[in-house]
């Protein structure tokens, strides 16, 4: 099944970048609630999947010890996932705007999606008090039962691949289409921020404002 709009053109989409535990998952998810936008969290896709099949595991053995799920099959689910969206009208290429989150996560993913998507806006969630940060992590693993986010050692791995993978990806798009956001704010505040960016600098989410 093909990942193209039915008209052939790209996805136009928002990217959104941010460390673990920077809340990108929080404010995709409120983007996501508003009329015209769809979020997709490649997160939720691999803890979705079954714990006892063979890609359940071989996913989890990457993420239950902070590393990256390979650029190839990570790049075929989210294909096989939009196409799904698509084919179920929860997602309309012609009239809403895509939020990713969590791909592309290597520039090899960035390259692999750059005739796919159009990236419109990337708006990095930025939190400079690594402390408060794993203490964030810590504290969503014991209240969401991800055990991912409850070792220190896995913690401090997934912020070092952030660092080294992600923040190269970040890196690649132009300055002018990036929007950094503080994330250390409330969760309201932050989604507000992000909300009056895509308002202010991205001509297809104007007409989805809601006031």
């Amino acid at each position: 099944m093909s990942s193209k709009s039915p008209s052939g053109s790209k996805y136009n989409v928002v990217l959104l970048f941010g460390c673990p535990g920077s809340g990108k998952g929080t404010q995709g998810k409120v983007l996501g609630s508003l009329p015209g936008f769809v979020h997709l969290a490649m997160g939720d896709i691999f803890r979705a999947l079954d714990p006892k099949s063979a890609l359940g595991q071989e996913v989890a053995s990457y993420s239950s010890t902070g590393r990256l799920v390979p650029d190839e099959l990570t790049i075929r689910m989210w294909k096989e996932h939009v196409a799904n969206l698509v084919q179920k009208k929860v997602y309309r290429p012609e009239g809403n705007l895509l939020l990713l989150d969590g791909i592309p996560r290597t520039p090899v993913q960035a390259e692999a999606m750059r005739e796919l998507i159009e990236v419109v806006r990337v708006v990095h969630l930025v939190i400079d008090d690594t402390q408060a940060l794993f203490q964030r992590l810590r504290s969503r693993a014991l209240q969401q039962n991800r055990k991912d986010d409850a070792d220190e050692a896995v913690i401090r791995r997934r912020y070092e691949t952030y660092e080294k993978e992600t923040r190269a990806t970040l890196d690649a798009y132009p300055r002018e289409i990036v929007a950094n956001v503080d994330a250390a704010q409330t969760p309201l505040e932050v989604a507000r921020a992000i909300f009056d960016d895509l308002i202010s600098n991205v001509p297809a989410a104007r007409s989805l404002e809601i006031g």
